[in-house]
């Protein structure tokens, strides 16, 4: 009836002419068309002005899950409308569950349909500039911006969930685990309309809060600044760091369309731009999402299992710009130590907590004459060890190649500097050089002969080139590195020559000898096919594998970091792995989540639980398990 161009004009004279139910009925038959007819941008654009009149796009709630599949290139072979995912949980051909499958699935109640936002004339005016941008200037050429590809399958996002019973379709939950186990992770609160990378989501928390048994899943954004600011303004406000600013003349562009929003009131960057999509830390009796382009935000979980922002936290004026996404936690001694990184002198900067969460005076490190992405770090009961790999801060490339502001130097040799974790100052601030050792993530640290040496276990990656643009091709391989700081030699052995990363370990042994690590398997990263524990215990003459037990999670089925919750904490007398190791685990076959509970005793880390989640939960980053006795303190 209407041509390609003419689909949307037709549209708009029944929208005109007829109620909301027959225009939403409309709508979604020019959608239908233009995927059927595989006209890409056409269907997006009809989802935006769907969702701006508060219209529901399709009959199911995951919609926006199937449009992303499709401009994906997920379409079956005869260009079909993708189907809604099953609503039972039956299994595939030559698809064989496994225990922690629920034998059927019953879709929750759909979430609210967000209230339209009637954007103002700078708005508009702006996101028109955006658009020239992302389609002309700046389009998402690489698979590492290109939303179609980053946001495929289970990376796609998810509306928030309120409170919602959940079933336990295996076992019983310990009593241990009475408390919250809370995951963060990128979730974009738009469909992205330029370049996004996975690291630009905005922070969602999935939440499951467990008491007698009894499980309650509820998923909800991180107040953020950005987020508060983009959500009453209806579209994208803030440039994405990671993915905006490629190239001198994209990031011109942005930098001007980004001056002119602030000078028209519509954000103020002072009060921060970043994420908090990273991970999570309890300390001084408050719990914080974090991402390490800001502050840390306060957040709770109340009794009914909902998550609330309480907002963000700067300790009393005391902290400034931003902290890490990865703070030590003493249990020992219960303070709290972090440092900040940035593209200006000085490049790091040491600081601490007080148990009672008040922060000490900074400690800048000039003798790190480079920015550098200093993601993670470590400390031992004497020393924090820091690390100066070969990503960093990369202006020239972004300026002549066109590349990202961070990117790798093969030329750069990696160190290691250690400095006392209560000095005053970085007077005993030591470096070594260590080739070709990339930390992103440090395991654990420890002091050995007598405060004379210092061990680390961390992932080593070998292919740091691939970090940021090809996490596909990316190899992790566990290693235990000794630094004797009387001769400054520097020694290191293999732990696993697997793909493993977003390693943990007992909490209670942060800085301590540690013997077990639990690490996730990257199959390749940054999807992840199962969790293994490893015994770091084992002699550097003995060149065996230290992998001793393992808990793969079948076809299809992926997973998170996992978390280690001892089942006796107050127990000084317990063995280190004498508790559970928990996750979040999707099967991509069925479409459904779960959360597993794994005996990290056992040689085959068994399931002795697992619950059935309301709604998928996208893969994410960190997370951390809070007992019930800490969420009463919030």
């Amino acid at each position: 009836m209407y041509g390609k161009f003419g689909l949307v004009k037709g549209a708009r004279r029944v929208f005109e002419m007829n109620g909301v139910k027959r225009n939403a009925a409309c709508w979604n038959a020019v959608l239908k068309g233009y995927i059927q007819r595989e006209f890409c941008i056409e269907a997006v654009k009809v989802l935006y002005k769907m969702k701006a009149a508060g219209l529901e796009p399709w009959e199911s709630r995951e919609s926006l899950f199937n449009v992303v599949q499709f401009v994906s290139g997920k379409l079956k072979k005869n260009h079909n409308l993708p189907p809604p995912p099953p609503k039972t949980s039956q299994p595939t051909k030559n698809y064989k569950p496994s225990i922690y499958t629920s034998k059927r699935a019953v879709p929750p109640a759909p979430p609210p349909a967000r209230r339209p936002v009637e954007q103002s004339l700078p708005a508009i005016i702006f996101n028109t500039f955006d658009d020239i941008i992302n389609n002309f200037i700046d389009p998402p050429l690489r698979p590492s911006v290109d939303p179609r590809h980053v946001l495929s399958d289970n990376f796609a996002p998810v509306e928030e969930l309120p409170p919602t019973e959940c079933e336990v379709i295996y076992g019983s939950l310990p009593q241990c685990l009475d408390g919250a186990y809370i995951r963060n992770g990128p979730n974009p609160q738009f469909l992205p309309r330029g370049p996004y990378h996975l690291f630009d989501g905005d922070g969602m928390l999935h939440a499951i809060k467990i008491s007698q048994g009894r499980a309650i899943l509820c998923s909800r954004y991180v107040r953020t600044y950005k987020y508060v600011v983009e959500r009453d303004v209806g579209s994208p406000v803030i440039p994405n760091v990671f993915s905006g600013f490629n190239g001198l003349t994209a990031s011109a562009a942005r930098g001007a369309v980004t001056a002119a929003r602030v000078f028209a009131g519509q954000f103020n960057p002072g009060n921060g731009i970043g994420l908090a999509n990273t991970s999570l830390a309890l300390f001084g009796d408050s719990l914080y999402a974090l991402g390490e382009s800001d502050l840390p935000y306060a957040v709770k979980v109340a009794e009914d299992g909902d998550i609330v922002t309480l907002g963000r936290h700067d300790f009393d004026g005391k902290l400034f710009m931003s902290m890490t996404a990865h703070p030590k936690i003493d249990s020992d001694t219960g303070e709290a130590f972090a440092f900040r990184y940035g593209p200006m002198p000085p490049f790091l900067t040491f600081f601490r907590f007080n148990s009672d969460g008040t922060k000490q005076a900074d400690v800048p490190i000039f003798s790190m004459t480079r920015p550098s992405f200093l993601h993670d770090f470590a400390i031992s009961k004497k020393y924090a060890i820091f690390s100066d790999i070969q990503i960093g801060m990369n202006p020239v490339d972004m300026i002549v190649g066109g590349g990202s502001p961070v990117g790798t130097d093969p030329a750069k040799v990696p160190r290691l500097g250690v400095i006392p974790r209560y000095a005053k100052d970085e007077s005993e601030m030591r470096w070594f050089d260590v080739p070709g050792f990339n930390l992103i993530h440090a395991t654990n640290a420890w002091d050995e002969d007598g405060g004379d040496a210092v061990v680390m276990v961390a992932p080593n990656i070998l292919s740091v080139e691939h970090t940021l643009e090809r996490m596909d091709l990316i190899h992790a391989s566990m290693e235990k590195v000794k630094i004797d700081l009387k001769t400054g030699i520097v020694t290191r052995h293999p732990v696993s020559t697997r793909n493993l990363d977003f390693a943990v370990i007992n909490p209670a042994y942060v800085g301590k000898k540690n013997k077990y690590v639990y690490a996730a398997v990257g199959d390749p990263m940054p999807k992840i096919s199962g969790v293994v524990k490893l015994d770091v215990s084992v002699s550097e003459d003995d060149r065996r594998d230290c992998i001793v037990a393992s808990r793969m999670f079948g076809p299809g089925c992926y997973g998170g970091e996992p978390f280690f919750v001892a089942k006796s904490p107050a127990n000084s007398q317990a063995d280190e792995d004498d508790g559970y190791v928990v996750t979040y685990v999707h099967d991509e076959n069925t479409g459904e989540s779960n959360f597993l509970v794994m005996d990290a005793k056992s040689p085959d880390l068994e399931i002795v639980a697992a619950v059935r989640l309301p709604r998928r939960v996208p893969y994410g980053f960190h997370g951390l398990f809070v007992r019930e006795s800490d969420l009463n303190k919030l």
